[in-house]
């Protein structure tokens, strides 16, 4: 049964048992009126929330304490040319906006969240420029942001004394233009991590994601199957993805959609779907600035720094005016003119965009074909890998990203000089020459994070995740035939790690007679909860990074590294190849036997517990996550998080910038076109309403693996 909840003379929104809403119209203009609405039905808090911090204000309506919250966004200045970005939007496009704005206005002039309501914040009518803040800051602080700290990361160790050899081992061939006296040099004013430990703490909740599609030929319908579960938090309320239906006469789509944003961001139409992992596309570079008297050097000249000036207001203080500097073409300078002779500036090439992708969204209402899906996806502007399949049998990959030319032999990873105008930005690569396949003889197409390189006219990746997971999928896909959607949903919940058997296989001469060693020795390599040998060996992996990299980086710093950092949940398989290889600059002169034997030693000596057991997570809510007493039932769990970091489920629990985080399966969607609509599920619920029955409702069809159909109402 579905239940009536607006009903206008362009749109009518019914929710259905499960929570989920449908929007029914006569056309394009009141399906996005009506996402709008149900957008802001159910995740108003949520919407308010991200547009405050897109735009500084946590510390004049939230909190005073999160000034450098507010610093860390207006720094990045991403509102400073919304209304010219979106003056060059094409008018069906505006209009759709248009509709979805009023939309979302016309539920926050009858209600806004009580929980700003108590905090005094009335909030202004959403606008068009707001889509696009808050796209780019998804875009950014979701996703690309840990490229820009991983070559910061790089700069500390070298300040740190860590030598180029061993960098090279960590980055094989990516170090072209590495100058070690030059970063030495250079002022870090803003420093990733407390001095004393010299490492990264991220602040990104990075999309680290399986997708994969397979031909009709190799399944048991005979139509293509696409698959897609994103890594995300899932220790928070609400859940990041917000499930929609939309029906015109004509077409339909089921989606999964990030409120606030008005696009069907995964989604399966009549005709196509598509679904998306993160690309690890570099987009973000930095380099290094000589400055004097408010000035930047460029070739032999001195330009001018232009200078900003931002004022933070503060709930119940002064507020506080900062100044920021900008280049004229490689970002934010990290300080003031006076802070140092050498400096880093950053740039991000999707700061400033946001109407391209826009357009290329729409597009997709009415693509037919692969072909099609691959032109529209590869048009925006944020990186990503896409698989999609569409109803005539077609399967394809296509990589998005406004993704930067630079000098030949640069990797990226490496600030370079600002004054050489050899190391700039050379322009942009076209979508074609981005890693991209169509219908490939395989039958199938696995994205995981890891390196699609081979793919591409050009490589963009330059720190992809390991392909464990990839290799995994793949092995599963390739010797089955006749697949159909329980397959693939039992692929997403394979907790099997390829990871740990590989290092299992050089360790296993050294494994003790001990309780840990003998839970090693017998472990079938999967992370359930239930599984010792999984506990054992993660307490062998992290003491073996200890022996191979404390040495060098230092005991604390890898300490730190491991348990409050992102640094090894994203890019560990930069690690790994450390690990892995038979001789390394990081052994000390050992051998990597001696170096697997010494940690087997050390770390397995006692008595392993069930991986389960220390794995729970309680999910927090946004706004009050830890402030209100659990009886108070915003938040809730804990849930047992099984899987690990090379797993198709994936579980990985650290903290990042003095928070718990996680990598989970916050979304995951089987569909079939041999039948409409898909199956899903959602870590959370649909509503962001603490008092909604609608709050946690899928929770528990999650833990168990429980999917719904969802899809039309109309056939």
């Amino acid at each position: 049964m579905s239940r009536e909840i607006h009903s206008d003379h362009l749109v009518s929104l019914h929710r259905g048992e499960r929570g989920v809403i449908t929007v029914k119209a006569d056309g394009e203009l009141g399906i996005y009126r009506g996402l709008g609405i149900a957008h802001a039905t159910d995740r108003a808090l949520q919407m308010l929330m991200t547009r405050i911090l897109a735009r500084g204000r946590c510390a004049e309506l939230l909190d005073p304490k999160l000034v450098d919250v507010d610093l860390f966004f207006r720094k990045m200045n991403w509102h400073s040319d919304l209304k010219r970005e979106t003056a060059g939007l094409s008018a069906d496009a505006r209009d759709r906006l248009d509709a979805y704005v009023v939309g979302v206005n016309l539920v926050l002039s009858r209600s806004v969240p009580w929980e700003l309501r108590v905090l005094g914040y009335r909030p202004e009518p959403w606008t068009i420029e707001d889509i696009v803040l808050v796209s780019r800051m998804i875009g950014y602080v979701t996703l690309a942001q840990s490229q820009g700290e991983l070559e910061r990361w790089i700069v500390e160790c070298v300040h740190a004394g860590v030598g180029a050899e061993h960098l090279e081992a960590l980055f094989p061939g990516q170090l072209a233009g590495l100058d070690p006296e030059l970063l030495k040099k250079t002022r870090l004013t803003d420093r990733l991590v407390p001095d004393a430990v010299r490492t990264l703490a991220s602040h990104t909740r990075l999309m680290s994601s399986n997708n994969w599609v397979v031909a009709g030929r190799r399944t048991r319908s005979g139509q293509p199957l696409l698959a897609n579960d994103p890594h995300l938090e899932i220790n928070r309320l609400p859940a990041v993805w917000y499930e929609v239906v939309v029906e015109t006469p004509e077409r339909y789509a089921v989606s999964a959609t990030i409120p606030g944003l008005c696009g069907l961001l995964l989604a399966r139409t009549n005709d196509l779907a598509w679904g998306a992992t993160y690309s690890f596309a570099d987009a973000t570079d930095s380099w290094v600035e000589r400055v004097k008297d408010g000035s930047v050097l460029r070739e032999k000249q001195w330009a001018p720094l232009r200078q900003r000036v931002e004022v933070v207001r503060r709930k119940g203080k002064e507020p506080l005016t900062v100044t920021f500097w900008d280049t004229d073409n490689h970002g934010v300078l990290d300080g003031a003119p006076e802070d140092g002779e050498y400096q880093l500036a950053t740039r991000w090439a999707g700061a400033h965009g946001g109407a391209r992708s826009i357009e290329a969204m729409f597009a997709l209402w009415n693509a037919k074909t692969v072909a099609e899906g691959m032109r529209h996806l590869g048009d925006l502007e944020v990186s990503f890998n896409f698989v999609l399949a569409d109803s005539s049998g077609g399967i394809g990959y296509q990589m998005s990203g406004r993704i930067p030319v630079r000098r030949p032999g640069l990797s990226g990873l490496i600030p370079l000089p600002g004054w050489d105008s050899r190391n700039d930005w050379q322009g942009f690569h076209a979508s074609a020459d981005l890693p991209r396949v169509e219908n490939p003889e395989s039958g199938f197409i696995v994205t995981a994070n890891d390196d699609l390189n081979h793919l591409g006219v050009v490589s963009p990746i330059n720190a992809p995740m390991a392909s464990y997971r990839a290799d995994r999928i793949s092995e599963l896909l390739g010797t089955a035939d006749q697949l159909d959607a329980e397959d693939m949903k039992r692929i997403q919940h394979d907790v099997y790690s390829k990871q740990a058997q590989r290092f299992v296989e050089i360790a296993r001469p050294f494994l003790p007679d001990t309780a840990d060693g003998r839970a090693i020795g017998d472990w079938n390599f999967e992370y359930d909860a239930r599984s010792e040998g999984a506990e054992a060996f993660e307490r062998f992996y992290a003491k073996l990074v200890e022996l191979v990299f404390g040495p060098v980086l230092g005991a604390e710093t890898v300490d730190f590294l491991l348990a409050q950092t992102g640094i090894l949940t994203d890019f560990y398989a930069n690690f790994d190849r450390v690990l892995l290889s038979e001789r390394s600059p990081w052994f000390g002169g050992k051998t990597r036997e001696e170096v697997f034997a010494a940690a087997a030693s050390a770390a397995l000596t006692g008595r392993p517990v069930p991986w389960g057991q220390r794995r729970g997570v309680v999910l927090s809510h946004m706004l009050f996550g830890g402030k209100l007493p659990r009886l108070a039932g915003f938040d809730r769990g804990p849930v047992t998080l099984v899987g690990g970091r090379a797993t198709p489920h994936q579980g990985q629990i650290y903290r990042s910038a003095g928070r718990l985080t996680t990598f989970a399966p916050s979304y995951r969607m089987v569909t079939d076109f041999a039948v409409p609509g898909w199956e899903s599920c959602l870590a959370g619920g649909p509503s962001d309403r603490r008092f909604s029955r609608w709050y946690y409702s899928e929770m528990n069809d999650w833990i168990h693996g429980r999917y719904k159909r969802i899809g039309p109402i109309r056939p």
